[in-house]
């Protein structure tokens, strides 16, 4: 028992320090490795949400480890799952749950449409708990042969759980968001840029006078979540790389940014002329 928890908290390790582009290729080499423990992985490792379209509906809906029974996956347009599972016996939300989940994904596809400039996939899926719900906010932009970007995606997973108390409820939200952009240009070559964070938060006891208040307090804290994790993204990657990239060499025709480096220079060139003017003196013998 206990070798079996230790391969297991050692293949979640090994997933937290593999690159996020390739977090499909190596999850599936590590289920090959570690068979028995595949639920677990698939559980607790986010991967880049995939998408599939509705055969009823025709709109298309995300795939993830919450709506996914064996190897079916359910709609949250149709609440019917593709392919189809014998007897209708997969996992589905009770049915006042699934209409707040049916008014939660008009609301967030609404959402997604103004914050992600009219593209992308969203999807939200809900479940029963004992003491209220649980659920989770997906969605996922995908852009390709931009002016700077040849390829890139954003894949947004917010897992919320919800605890009822009369009337006061709390709100739990964990969420984490992958980032991978390639970039591909003849005067810099090919770059790739992926990373992935997680954040947490909470409110707790807020009053309810409806199942309304839950989509208001979720909302927000879907909303103002998303808003700092993409400026931490641009702090941790985007703008450490252009600092890196200024400190290992300047632009072409800038001025250097410090007395250090004009003097870092000046030495620089004082040690070049010395150098050949020695060489020139060991010709002369």
């Amino acid at each position: 028992m206990a070798d079996d928890q230790e391969q297991l908290m050692s293949g979640l390790n090994l997933m937290r320090r593999m690159p996020p582009s390739s977090i499909e290729q190596n999850l599936s080499g590590l289920l090959n490795l570690a068979p028995q423990h595949t639920d677990e992985f698939l559980q607790r490792v986010d991967q880049p949400l995939a998408v599939e379209t509705c055969e009823e509906t025709g709109k298309k809906y995300l795939l993830c480890d919450y709506n996914r029974d064996g190897d079916s996956y359910r709609s949250p347009w149709s609440n019917k799952y593709y392919p189809a599972i014998e007897d209708d016996d997969g996992f589905f939300p009770s049915d006042d749950l699934r209409q707040l989940e049916i008014q939660m994904n008009e609301v967030f596809d609404a959402y997604r449409d103004l914050y992600y400039d009219n593209g992308g996939v969203s999807s939200v899926y809900l479940w029963d708990l004992d003491n209220g719900f649980a659920g989770c906010f997906l969605v996922k932009k995908s852009v390709e042969n931009q002016e700077f970007v040849k390829n890139g995606s954003w894949d947004a997973i917010h897992v919320v759980e919800v605890e009822t108390k009369g009337k006061t409820a709390s709100y739990r939200l964990t969420t984490t968001v992958i980032l991978s952009m390639t970039v591909a240009r003849e005067e810099l070559g090919t770059t790739n840029l992926s990373g992935s964070l997680s954040r947490q938060s909470e409110l707790k006891d807020q009053p309810q006078s409806d199942e309304k208040g839950h989509l208001q307090y979720l909302g927000r804290m879907v909303e103002d979540m998303e808003i700092d994790i993409r400026s931490s993204l641009d702090n941790l990657y985007i703008q450490k790389t252009r600092e890196i990239v200024n400190g290992c060499r300047k632009p072409h025709g800038g001025s250097v940014a410090s007395k250090t480096g004009s003097l870092f220079v000046g030495d620089l060139m004082g040690a070049v002329s010395k150098h050949g003017a020695n060489r020139k003196m060991d010709s002369e013998i």
